[in-house]
């Protein structure tokens, strides 16, 4: 992904993430999980280590983990500290937005929580976080980390938990204690397309992002929420993407000065995932996104590509155009009018 931006030639400044100290990671992950991936990390077996979500077939273990997941928070925590700093308004971390992993368990993919460890450092800044999950898969993980701080608001539009991975993220799961309605989720049926997935953001998330006034916005900016990701059924397109991505940047600028993180996320089509970041990486920068793709890089990467790399930067299709799904918008429509009649009644 770096490479392909250092072509189209953006006008960023490149950083290398500084170190941190471990005790970020003890702020949101429990000492002796942090111990089993250490042990993993030097390829030793760690005593009852299955609790600890390692040795999975979603979290194989490997030499060095331990290093490359604390390398990961490094590069969040550097990003937040860019924009808190005043160096930028905005940052993109190239790797990360590891949402699932717990406070005692890694989950999905996930080893440390990147975002959790980032939020954190925010919020001891005095930092109040808003932070916007557009990943398939419910911010599980980071829901759990902030559920009873009022200073975090965590907002996840996903696949409903009902279908996929990791089964939760409901309309009913709002904070607790002091932190009633920081907790928004907005679980959508298979099959949502650009219309209602936008509708649905735009009923839910202005409001609520408003309300809780954020001193700055950190987003999970996953791409598997498009049409041809495999291990999951909503159906965005690069035109949706688009759209979705302006709607973060407008929030940032009117409700925090532009102050805005951006890590990435799922993403299991190398085609749809590359132009979809490409977008967004464009679109943060504050240019056009090209139309294609440069034809060197194509040339370059399409032998390690496991399909084909397609020319045009947006896709070939409208899913819009596809058979009418309308019971998919009805239903989505129906848990969004839930979900703010549970809002209204909780806060």
């Amino acid at each position: 992904m770096a490479d392909l931006l250092w072509t189209i030639d953006l006008p960023v400044t490149w950083s290398d993430p500084g170190a941190i100290d471990e005790s970020s990671l003890h702020a949101v992950h429990r000492p002796r999980f942090i111990e089993a991936v250490k042990a993993a990390s030097e390829g030793q077996l760690f005593a009852m280590s299955g609790p600890f979500g390692l040795g999975t077939p979603d979290v194989p273990t490997f030499l060095g983990m331990h290093q490359a997941s604390l390398g990961l928070c490094a590069g969040a925590v550097s990003a937040g500290r860019v924009v808190t700093s005043g160096a930028s308004r905005r940052a993109l971390q190239l790797a990360g937005g590891l949402h699932h992993a717990m406070p005692s368990a890694a989950s999905g993919f996930c080893v440390y929580n990147d975002l959790g460890v980032l939020i954190w450092d925010l919020v001891q800044q005095g930092m109040k976080v808003a932070y916007i999950d557009v990943d398939v898969h419910h911010g599980d993980g980071v829901q759990r980390m902030f559920y009873s701080d009022p200073n975090v608001l965590t907002v996840s539009l996903h696949e409903s938990g009902q279908y996929l991975f990791p089964g939760t993220g409901f309309i009913d799961e709002l904070g607790e204690g002091e932190a009633i309605g920081t907790s928004i989720n907005v679980p959508l049926y298979p099959g949502t397309r650009d219309t209602s997935y936008l509708e649905s953001f735009d009923a839910v998330v202005p409001d609520v992002v408003n309300r809780f006034g954020p001193d700055i916005i950190v987003v999970q900016a996953g791409a598997d929420a498009h049409a041809l990701d495999p291990l999951a059924d909503l159906s965005l397109t690069t035109r949706g993407y688009r759209v979705l991505f302006d709607r973060i940047l407008s929030l940032s600028d009117v409700l925090c000065d532009g102050r805005l993180v951006v890590m990435l996320g799922g993403g299991y089509f190398f085609d749809a995932t590359l132009r979809v970041w490409t977008i967004l990486a464009c679109m943060l920068a504050g240019v056009e996104p090209p139309v294609r793709f440069p034809e060197e890089w194509r040339r370059k990467w399409q032998p390690s590509a496991s399909g084909s790399i397609q020319e045009m930067i947006d896709d070939d299709f409208t899913v819009e155009a596809r058979a009418s799904t309308d019971r998919t918008a009805d239903t989505n429509r129906e848990t969004v009018a839930e979900l703010k009649d549970r809002l209204a009644a909780a806060v």
